[in-house]
């Protein structure tokens, strides 16, 4: 069995799914006998590529590209499908990211693979591998297994553990597949980013704020403890339907799927929507006044009290535990 990590990039350098992704790979085909094969899409990618090979690729292919730098979504599943097929691999593995999550289905349906998304969990038992995933919004967990011989799943970030590098360098194999300008029918044009700004969807502790803050420049007092405990700031629906945040800090089913080591929801009532996206935090402390909010029901520590007070008292307590 052959596995293919489609590993992903900006400006050239790998991210941190790319490792989680490519070391869940190897989990699955140190248990199936299997080989480890990533693929790197981009342009000026080759030279950081055989990093991989520290968190288990045994092989790296890269398509190196100046008309990749920026992600199309017709030129990357084609590439992806057409470097599967050269590769003959049975599974085909991508992060749950918004590149993911718009590519991974393309590619399913090239290779007429079926596909499960946004799994949490790769089981095997005895040579079949199935798959762990939340539905119904988060309410039930539940096991699936895609019967085609080509199986396409899609794993959340954040949930499966890069570890550390072995420090072992893979073989990088650059090749080319020949694209046409209808491969370019979509693209993305350019990418604009706050500077400093960390990405909730790729953050380990994050600070979320939700409609009981009342309005936009309360939001100072969240990103005033997620700057003293190093993390991101993220959002409600609610608020960022209200125009007081970007939609790339939205947390939730219509938003970005989370999982950090921490999760601090200040005055988030929690609705089903909103769980669906951060429920798999492996710590979640809950702010809010309201002792019967949804949200408290999967804190792991609340607190009941306003936010007002609570906020500013608790970044002044983190930034002297921690020397800031």
């Amino acid at each position: 069995m052959k596995i293919l990590a489609v590993a992903e990039q900006r400006d050239g350098k790998l991210k941190k799914v790319s490792f989680e992704i490519t070391k869940a790979a190897r989990t699955v085909a140190e248990q199936l006998s299997g080989e480890v094969v990533a693929l790197v899409v981009g342009e000026n990618v080759q030279n950081e590529a055989g990093v991989l090979g520290g968190f288990g690729a045994s092989r790296v292919v890269v398509v190196d590209n100046p008309k990749l730098r920026l992600y199309s979504a017709t030129a990357y599943a084609k590439i992806v499908a057409e470097v599967a097929r050269k590769e003959q691999a049975s599974v085909i593995l991508f992060a749950a990211t918004a590149l993911g999550k718009d590519c991974a289905p393309r590619v399913a349906v090239k290779l007429d693979a079926g596909f499960a998304a946004d799994c949490t969990g790769l089981n095997v038992t005895g040579s079949e591998l199935s798959a762990t995933r939340p539905v119904y919004a988060g309410k039930v967990v539940t096991e699936v297994r895609v019967t085609s011989p080509t199986k396409v799943f899609s794993l959340r970030p954040n949930v499966f553990s890069s570890g550390a590098s072995s420090g072992s360098l893979a073989t990088v194999e650059k090749i080319e597949v020949p694209l046409a300008e209808s491969d370019f029918a979509v693209s993305v044009k350019e990418v604009t980013q706050s500077s400093g700004k960390i990405d909730v969807a790729e953050a380990d502790i994050i600070v979320t704020g939700g409609r009981g803050l009342k309005g936009p420049e309360n939001f100072k007092m969240i990103e005033e403890l997620a700057a003293a405990l190093g993390g991101a700031v993220g959002a409600s629906r609610a608020v960022v339907d209200a125009g007081w945040r970007p939609h790339d800090e939205q947390v939730g089913q219509t938003g970005k799927t989370v999982s950090p080591s921490l999760y601090v929801a200040v005055a988030v009532s929690g609705a089903i929507q909103h769980l669906a996206g951060m429920s798999s935090s492996k710590y979640i402390v809950a702010i809010n006044k309201d002792k019967d909010a949804p949200i408290f029901q999967v804190a792991s520590y609340g607190i009941v009290g306003d936010a007002f007070d609570v906020v500013p008292a608790l970044t002044q307590e983190v930034k002297k535990l921690l020397g800031k």
